[in-house]
């Protein structure tokens, strides 16, 4: 198998805000699928998906291995590439729209205040506005050079049978995991609803940040969090084999979350800097002043 591409060589998508596009044409909104559907019963977005998104598929399914996830939690988990407050990180994360996202009329703090200001709006708890703030942070992971494919898509457990609710499921045709007997029986390495924090999930956004904000936030928010792209099992009812009784109370706030993530988004910039005071003061609630990351 063909090794992982860098950033520069893998380019399958324009920008992180393509990939976002793409979810949101596909999790169009509605009620969640039956658990108990037929695979063949998943939809087949070959034909309409661009082309870019499914190379970016490609990549994210060949190299999204248990041993992958596992190197990256080694590598990142330790928090030694930079201390930072969560202000700070969004500044950071800005850059990244001239890299990847040239186009885009809106910054990366403008997209994470509008999904903020949405749940503000509403009128839901500190704790899940905060959580609209910053639960893309993790994206920041492309600036310390992971391409995209190690960064955003949907996530899913490695170490058992790939679901065919996964979007572009035949791509892990090319995941060596495939081809490992104990990785594809329907539990894997883990046993009937035996909850998920004991399951290793596909590397990305979502789990970086989750492990960033573990110590601060309440576990509702956790795990919106770590669960946010985990769009096999909070959309399609899938998965449901390893979640226990505490699991599913608690994706009831992922499902809340969700709408605000796929569409706060508009056209008119939020003003970010009468804004900054009013979010400075609700992150110090939560956090302390520099964080690792």
């Amino acid at each position: 198998m063909d090794q992982p591409k860098t950033p520069a060589q893998a380019g399958p998508l324009k920008g992180l805000e393509e990939w976002d596009d793409f979810v949101k044409s596909r999790y169009a909104q509605g009620a969640p699928a039956s658990p108990d559907k037929d695979p063949e019963e998943f939809r087949d977005y070959t034909d309409s998906t661009p082309e870019r998104v499914k190379e970016f598929y490609r990549l994210n399914h060949a190299h999204q291995t248990r041993d992958f996830v596992r190197e990256k939690k080694r590598e990142f988990l330790p928090g030694n590439r930079a201390q930072m407050s969560l202000w700070e990180a969004m500044e950071f994360l800005n850059t990244l729209v001239d890299e990847s996202d040239p186009d885009t009329e809106l910054s990366q703090i403008e997209h994470l205040l509008q999904t903020a200001e949405a749940i503000r709006k509403d009128g839901k708890p500190d704790w899940f506005i905060l959580t609209g703030l910053i639960h893309d942070l993790g994206k920041v992971l492309c600036l310390w050079g992971e391409p995209q494919w190690a960064v955003v898509g949907d996530t899913f457990p490695v170490g058992c049978a790939f679901s065919p609710a996964i979007v572009l499921h035949q791509y892990f045709a090319l995941n060596p995991d495939s081809k490992v007997p104990a990785y594809q029986a329907r539990l894997g390495v883990y046993s009937e609803h035996c909850g998920l924090d004991q399951v290793e999930m596909s590397w990305g956004h979502d789990e970086y940040m989750y492990h960033v904000a573990k110590d601060y936030l309440p576990e509702e928010a956790l795990y919106m969090i770590r669960y946010h792209s985990f769009y096999p099992a909070h959309h399609e009812g899938d998965y449901e084999y390893l979640m226990n009784d505490h699991d599913q109370e608690m994706f009831r706030w992922v499902r809340e979350f969700n709408p605000y993530d796929l569409y706060s988004k508009s056209d008119e910039p939020p003003k970010v800097d009468a804004l900054r005071p009013y979010y400075e003061d609700l992150i110090a609630q939560y956090f302390p002043a520099q964080l690792r990351w």
